[in-house]
């Protein structure tokens, strides 16, 4: 098969959610298959750590990169001599324009911009809800991150079950497992002056991350546990949005000598992170994954999540679920994981036998599997 790929959200130095994926599909398809012919479409260079170019695996630079989906992708797939049997996008969308002849896929992480638009900011939710289902519409099959996002596929958008694969992202085993330096550990905590015990949270700065709850919850507990926010503000990116109350919150509540806002944190420093941590919390509203759960699973790291949207799939029985529209639920599932050291240790064995269900390899694997369905459909 000829398989073009979009790599455009790959090809970032700081990735996060789809770019993560993208990134990591990238590198596992390239490991776990060498016979087919893959072209990776590209607005600039590829980035180092991206796969090698060989035989069989090739990037190709495109222009204009202001209008990726609309002009520079429909007018490589019209002008190339050897047109691809495939384009497959990791990401939502697909060119706006395309041969006949050509297999379309796309992977749709999740609808959250349909349940909760009030969360987004209006030139981006107008972007996903028309061009979601732009690609939904003209896709000749879809890509998923969770059975739960998949039943929500087929029920806003009509589509049949049979056009959709349910592909579970992975995590870097090599660096989120259980660390067994204290040291570097202690030397991390330095680093961003965490003195005290604390829980911890890793994502974007976003209404839909459920944080002022959070923040509430947090407020009411002991005076002794910090609480440590990972995730982009203001100035780093566009990954954040939507956060300036979130950033005031501790302030008002008189908290604020008890919350740290780390911002972005280098992949080196967030296993270490993660293994000093009392627990991980994500009280999100809405998830169509969710890895910064299994990275903590996978470290050993109690956690607790919310039980709405993919988040009870994803953990399953090895972690504390709460309502996240409950303050009063929240903390006290705070004050089970900073004072119930049995309970915390069976949940840190259950999720980490948990986490092992999920790998990039078997993602890759699950969508060669779709390029070879598609492909052979008549």
């Amino acid at each position: 098969m000829r398989i073009w790929i979009d790599g455009y959200e790959a090809n970032v130095e700081q990735r996060l959610g789809s770019s993560q994926v993208a990134y990591e599909l990238l590198r596992h398809l390239e490991e776990n298959d060498q016979i087919n012919d893959y072209t990776v479409l590209l607005p600039n260079p590829p980035l180092e750590d991206l796969p090698r170019e060989r035989a069989g695996w090739k990037y190709r630079i495109l222009k204009p990169e202001k209008f990726w989906t609309r002009i520079a992708l429909p007018l490589a797939l019209y002008s190339a001599k050897d047109k691809p049997d495939i384009f497959f996008s990791p990401t939502h969308y697909i060119p706006r324009f395309s041969p006949a002849s050509v297999k379309k896929i796309v992977t749709v992480f999740d609808l959250s911009f349909l349940h909760f638009p009030e969360t987004f900011l209006k030139k981006d939710l107008y972007k996903l809800k028309n061009w979601t289902k732009f690609s939904v519409e003209n896709a000749d099959y879809i890509i998923t991150i969770s059975q739960f996002s998949k039943e929500d596929i087929c029920k806003e958008y009509k589509v049949p079950k049979e056009k959709i694969t349910v592909a579970y992202p992975g995590y870097d085993r090599e660096q989120f497992r259980i660390q067994n330096s204290e040291f570097r550990i202690k030397t991390v905590k330095k680093k961003y002056k965490i003195e005290s015990n604390y829980i911890i949270y890793i994502g974007t700065l976003q209404p839909r991350k459920n944080l002022i709850r959070l923040i509430e919850a947090f407020a009411r507990t002991e005076d002794q546990i910090q609480l440590v926010i990972v995730g982009k503000t203001e100035g780093e990116g566009k990954e954040g949005w939507m956060y300036e109350e979130i950033l005031k919150t501790p302030q008002s509540l008189g908290i604020e000598n008890r919350v740290k806002f780390l911002g972005f944190v280098p992949i080196k420093n967030l296993p270490l992170l993660l293994a000093g941590a009392q627990a991980f919390i994500l009280p999100s509203l809405w998830e169509g994954f969710g890895i910064p759960v299994v990275e903590a699973m996978a470290s050993g790291v109690p956690v607790v999540v919310s039980n709405v949207s993919s988040l009870p799939e994803v953990v399953g029985k090895a972690g504390l679920l709460v309502d996240p529209y409950s303050v009063d639920q929240i903390e006290q599932a705070i004050r089970i994981v900073t004072t119930d050291n049995k309970l915390c240790q069976k949940y840190s064995k259950a999720g980490i036998i948990q986490a092992r269900k999920f790998s990039w390899s078997k993602m890759a694997r699950s969508v060669l599997k779709v390029f070879e369905k598609v492909t052979l459909k008549v």
